[in-house]
């Protein structure tokens, strides 16, 4: 990216004054060297997103943003539906409510090291992977509006899971608003057998030690220790979420004329929040949400079957579910007023500060966890939300290293069974069922995550409480 264009606020915030139709400036927290990779693209797709009807404070974008569909992944935008606010289906994504939980195992590496080998094994045959994965659960027109209804809670209903793990999750399980109705029987088609499964891409299941602590406070509250051995799971809404993308997508772009808005760019394509449009899509969203905390509670439920055959000892508690492609409606300072607006994420995660009320009680003394995937040969990161951030980016904070470059062009650099070989050298276990889709997600195709998460640290989106580094990855 052209630093010229930009106005340095601080060694972390940068500024693009706004020009032309923007309505808002543009905000990108991140340091020199994260700045000049980002391709000029982020720079358009920030100052587009700026010009949308009824955006509030300013267009944001995290460390780790890079090039995405209409908004920058790594995006965030809030809208006031008082003052013709709009709602993006680009400004989720496709893959909605795509998120990251964390399992705590009370194991320790010299307990995993014997049965390393048989648990990746295990994880790999008992969490479905790839394009197209299906699980064993099907689920019928009945079940499905249920599920779509429930979440999280439908699935402990169904015996997946313990209902303390709710607590932990983000909307304690269950995302209200949600209209079944909204969802097309396609979509649900899309769905009816993937329940339970990971996906492809950049979906993962991880077995993670704990190899630093940073902030002594957080990571007590959060009980993680040094040497500890935790679980990650990275899946969103599968099918049924990519298809509400599409759908809504086509719709908005078909309707924006009608409702006076000036689209900058197609992929732009958004309705006003109390319109007709916007409401189906709304519902439409929310139960894709559901679906996602359902997905990922069905597994960790497969998860701890697999640790329970191999490794009794182990007690797999959740620490924190939380998505990182969402619009939610939620309650921010604007010019010393609460005011309720509609906050899109995409690429972005959650990072509401210490005392938030939407915080469990356990957790609120620290602030929320901030989940942040990397790569399977390099680390993840946990994180807390601070106060500055609500003021700084509606709490918001990255949600992983970021891509520096496109799938195709890693296939062209790396070999799948290379990645798999170089990273079974250093102790890391790969277990999926496509050598292509290990090369599209080759380390080297990402950003440092280490330098995306010392900038939103330093920043202040969030404080670093632990860093992670994978043992076992089963890769989508």
């Amino acid at each position: 990216m052209d630093l010229s264009l930009l106005k340095q606020q601080s060694r972390f915030e940068w500024h693009i004054p706004p020009f032309g139709k923007m309505r808002v400036p543009g905000v990108i927290y991140a340091n020199e060297m994260l700045i000049r990779d980002m391709d000029m693209k982020v720079y358009e797709q920030v100052t587009n997103v700026a010009t949308l009807p009824g955006i509030v404070r300013a267009s944001y974008a995290m460390p780790d943003a890079h090039w995405g569909y209409g908004f920058p992944i790594g995006g965030v935008a809030a809208f006031d539906p008082h003052v013709g606010g709009v709602v993006s289906a680009g400004g989720v994504g496709f893959d909605i409510s795509c998120g990251v939980r964390l399992l705590r195992t009370g194991l320790t590496v010299d307990d995993l090291q014997p049965v390393k080998e048989q648990l990746a094994e295990a994880l790999f045959h008992r969490v479905p992977a790839g394009v197209g994965s299906t699980g064993t659960l099907h689920l019928d027109r009945n079940d499905m509006d249920a599920m779509l209804a429930g979440g999280a809670r439908w699935a402990i209903a169904k015996g997946y899971g313990l209902p303390i793990d709710l607590e932990c999750i983000e909307e304690r399980g269950c995302m209200a608003g949600a209209k079944p109705e909204c969802v097309s029987d396609h979509a649900k088609k899309r769905q009816q057998d993937e329940m339970g499964t990971l996906g492809s891409g950049n979906h993962y299941l991880e077995v993670q030690q704990v190899v630093n602590v940073f902030a002594t406070d957080a990571a007590s509250v959060f009980d993680l220790h040094e040497g500890d051995i935790v679980v990650s799971v990275h899946c969103g809404s599968r099918g049924l979420g990519h298809q509400i993308g599409t759908e809504f997508l086509k719709r908005m772009a078909i309707t924006a004329a009608g409702h006076k808005i000036e689209l900058r760019d197609r992929e732009l394509a958004c309705a006003p929040i109390n319109s007709e449009v916007g409401q189906e899509y709304l519902g439409a969203m929310r139960a894709a949400i559901n679906c996602a905390l359902a997905n990922r509670q069905i597994i960790t439920h497969l998860v701890r079957k697999t640790f329970a055959d191999i490794l009794p000892q182990a007690s797999l508690s959740l620490l924190y579910d939380v998505s990182h492609n969402t619009c939610k409606v939620e309650e921010h300072l604007i010019d010393g007023n609460a005011t309720s607006l509609f906050v899109h994420r995409k690429g972005a995660t959650r990072a509401f500060g210490p005392g938030h009320p939407d915080l469990p009680p356990s957790l609120r003394t620290v602030g929320q966890p901030v989940l942040i995937g990397g790569t399977m040969g390099t680390a993840s990161y946990v994180l807390a939300g601070t106060r500055d951030s609500m003021s700084l980016a509606f709490g918001s904070a990255c949600h992983g290293a970021g891509r520096s470059m496109s799938r195709h062009q890693a296939t062209r650099q790396w070999h799948g069974r290379d990645v798999v070989r170089e990273l079974a050298a250093r102790g890391i276990l790969i277990r999926s069922p496509s050598f292509r889709g290990v090369a599209e997600e080759a380390p080297g195709a990402y950003k440092e995550v280490s330098e995306v998460v010392d900038a939103a640290d330093r920043a202040k989106l969030a404080r670093k409480v632990a860093r992670l580094e994978p043992l076992v990855c089963v890769k989508g």
